[in-house]
């Protein structure tokens, strides 16, 4: 394997050159400017931030309903996914952008709390089971390809109060909710993500507590919560293997988001230190040849606990039975990519004790002249995501990486040229890494429309369509970036006009 030092510095010079002749393609032969035939583009959504009718059809309330309707303060507009944009009655607007779109896929995600209300097989709801039968027909007869996200982030109400990803019972939980999901839509649908960024799901929900279920346990909930939500993710590949693949034959993986690191000083050491925190800390127990938690985790934490006193380590260790079936239980690699950081190791510590900050005891910056977008935490590093999956391509094995989310920010105008130039760079970076063999076999946006941004509220935008939240009917109206995106799809190139 090619050093990080060796990636990192090879891959901006090739980036930086790549992005600043993509205005020019004279520089380039038509063979390396055309996406492989194979190669697939899609756009995503997830249930909460679309569908609205939060309580109809005997719909149960997630984590999400009870936080924004409990606490509208922490909401930046007070606003939440009640309505939303009202996919749920008005589905065919949706459908009517993907097709004007020309995509390949469409993916989008199930709320748990249509098909099993209080979250358990008690509560199966028949009436959940239709809407999204009808979805997934509707999507097929229009040439579409469905992809399915079972969870993004709405956990049922129900379920947390047992604790939710803290508790070892989410596992069978999740299990029997997958299996009623295999066996209504597994027979179409054929691209399976069990869950989507589960480094959001812990460290934000149960390590320091900004998202629902607002959990402050840090360096103790989030470890849980990836401890047990690897197990449930292990077991439903197992299951979909030992009793689905033969007639249904799909795939099924996991989402992971991770931004990548650069380093000032070449600091080799600081760079794998942060991925192995950020990637490595769900990626390795799966996609790595020893799985298990990575050893530079396990190291640390194990030391940092007994320094305050524990008698053994914060982060849970697999034991053999679900070491072996976490390991290799995901057919592709789903990566969401928005951005990237400079990072070094603090010079002394400078985070809370325990938390996973203090563990990994690496400090961010960002380039001043990088573009930011609406959102404080977004930067446009397109460099990144070529780095990125050269680091996935050299420390997985070249595994299937589908892009499941790579998308910008900004007050919701239609003449968005700042995301035109995020996604033109971004799918130019893809295109780079294909061309330097990485396993990388689709892209796709967020979002197709401007939704509810989570703590966000309404007042960050994401879509390649704007919505009128005022008209009755919420009309999806196309962006200067949708009408880029759909050229890139038609035509499986960059333009060079844009």
């Amino acid at each position: 394997m090619c050093s990080i030092v060796i990636i990192l510095i090879i891959g901006i010079l090739v980036s930086l050159q790549s992005l600043t002749q993509a205005e020019n393609c004279s520089f380039f032969s038509e063979e390396s400017l055309k996406f492989p035939k194979d190669f697939s583009f899609g756009v995503s959504t997830s249930a909460y931030q679309i569908e609205g009718a939060w309580n109809a059809d005997n719909k149960g309330p997630s984590i999400w309903d009870v936080f924004t309707h409990n606490h509208q303060d922490k909401i930046k507009d007070e606003s939440n996914g009640d309505i939303a944009l009202d996919s749920y009655n008005n589905f065919d607007l949706d459908l009517k952008a993907l097709k004007h779109l020309n995509v390949d896929f469409y993916r989008f995600s199930i709320a748990w709390t249509r098909i099993y209300p209080n979250g358990d097989i008690s509560s199966r709801n028949q009436k959940g089971i239709d809407y999204y039968n009808n979805m997934i027909d509707k999507i097929l007869a229009n040439g579409i390809k469905p992809v399915i996200t079972m969870y993004h982030w709405d956990l049922p109400y129900e379920i947390q109060k047992f604790g939710g990803f803290t508790n070892s019972l989410i596992v069978e939980q999740f299990l029997t909710y997958a299996e009623e999901l295999f066996e209504n839509f597994g027979d179409r649908v054929k691209t399976w993500i069990t869950f989507n960024e589960p480094n959001q799901i812990c460290k934000l929900g149960y390590g320091i507590g900004v998202f629902p279920p607002a959990i402050n346990l840090p360096g103790v909930g989030d470890y849980l919560c990836y401890f047990n939500l690897l197990k449930a993710h292990g077991a439903t590949y197992r299951l979909y293997q030992s009793k689905f693949f033969e007639k249904q034959g799909g795939k099924v993986g996991i989402t992971l988001d991770t931004i990548f690191g650069f380093s000032k000083t070449n600091n080799n050491a600081d760079v794998d230190r942060i991925m192995q925190y950020s990637l490595g800390l769900l990626a390795h127990p799966i996609y790595s040849k020893s799985g298990g938690f990575p050893k530079i985790m396990v190291e640390d934490i194990q030391k940092n606990s007994l320094q305050e006193g524990r008698r053994k380590s914060r982060l849970p260790i697999f034991d053999e039975f679900w070491r072996t079936t976490v390991q290799g239980s995901a057919d592709f690699l789903g990566l969401n990519y928005y951005t990237s950081r400079f990072v070094r190791r603090a010079e002394k510590p400078c985070f809370e004790s325990p938390s996973m900050d203090r563990d990994a005891d690496i400090e961010t910056s960002v380039e001043p002249e990088w573009l930011m977008g609406k959102s404080e935490w977004l930067y446009s590093v397109p460099e990144g995501l070529e780095g990125l999956l050269k680091y996935i391509r050299d420390e997985y094995n070249n595994v299937e990486v589908m892009i499941t989310e790579n998308g910008w920010s900004d007050d919701g105008e239609l003449e968005d040229d700042n995301r035109v130039r995020y996604f033109k760079n971004h799918i130019q970076a893809v295109m780079n890494a294909v061309n330097e063999g990485c396993n990388v076999t689709s892209y796709s946006a967020w979002t197709l429309v401007d939704n509810f941004e989570w703590l966000k509220g309404y007042t960050e935008k994401f879509g390649l369509y704007s919505v009128d939240l005022t008209s009755e009917k919420k009309e999806r109206i196309p962006k200067n970036s949708a009408l880029f995106y759909k050229n890139v799809i038609e035509t499986r190139t960059i333009p060079c006009d844009s």
